[in-house]
């Protein structure tokens, strides 16, 4: 089995839009700084590197199924240029109303990306910035670490919090060694 780490796509990968935008365009991605070596870091300590994101922008028209996946492979040659390497990339592209099992807090791309992937869940993380992202970790059965916002208090509680992906990835790391006993001199 294999062990993963699920990233949300916007303000955790990627500069989020302001509220009640979306992403339809590759001019308006933005990497933020440290994603690459953060998502290096994983690739080196053996994690599947999975991004799992809500996208309702399909279901309003804004950016057809096509477009977003262009956008999203564009965004793994950019990463894996830089060293970094997405092993998947899931997105939902319902609207809130449908309960459709794909849409974050459900952890439907979770479990469709482990069944695929073959991970085991106990083993994985999920991260990301909001209460949906830990609250889909959780009911996938993972580990979780929240970016912290000015989103205001996070209800959903997280295994730890950082203030950016690659302060979350190194404090992940430190946990992962802990846990298996290794202990790296300075």
């Amino acid at each position: 089995m294999n062990k993963a780490v699920f990233l949300d796509r916007d303000g955790v990968i990627n500069r989020r839009p302001p509220q009640g935008d979306y992403l339809t365009r590759w001019e308006d991605m933005h990497l933020l700084p440290g994603t690459a070596e953060a998502i290096s870091l994983l690739n080196r300590a053996g994690f599947r590197v999975i991004v799992v994101s809500n996208q309702r922008c399909v279901a309003k028209g804004l950016i057809s199924a096509g477009e977003l996946e262009s956008m999203h492979e564009r965004m793994c040659m950019v990463l894996a240029g830089e060293g970094a390497t997405i092993d998947a990339v899931y997105y939902c592209p319902h609207e809130r109303e449908t309960g459709c099992a794909c849409r974050k807090p459900a952890p439907g791309m979770l479990l469709t990306a482990a069944n695929a992937h073959q991970i085991d869940l106990s083993a994985s993380w999920m991260i990301g910035d909001s209460d949906i992202d830990i609250a889909a970790g959780h009911d996938a059965g993972c580990r979780t670490a929240r970016l912290l916002t000015d989103e205001g208090v996070p209800r959903e509680r997280a295994d730890l919090t950082a203030n950016s992906l690659l302060e979350a990835i190194g404090q992940m790391i430190e946990l992962e060694r802990d846990s298996a006993g290794l202990h790296f001199a300075e």
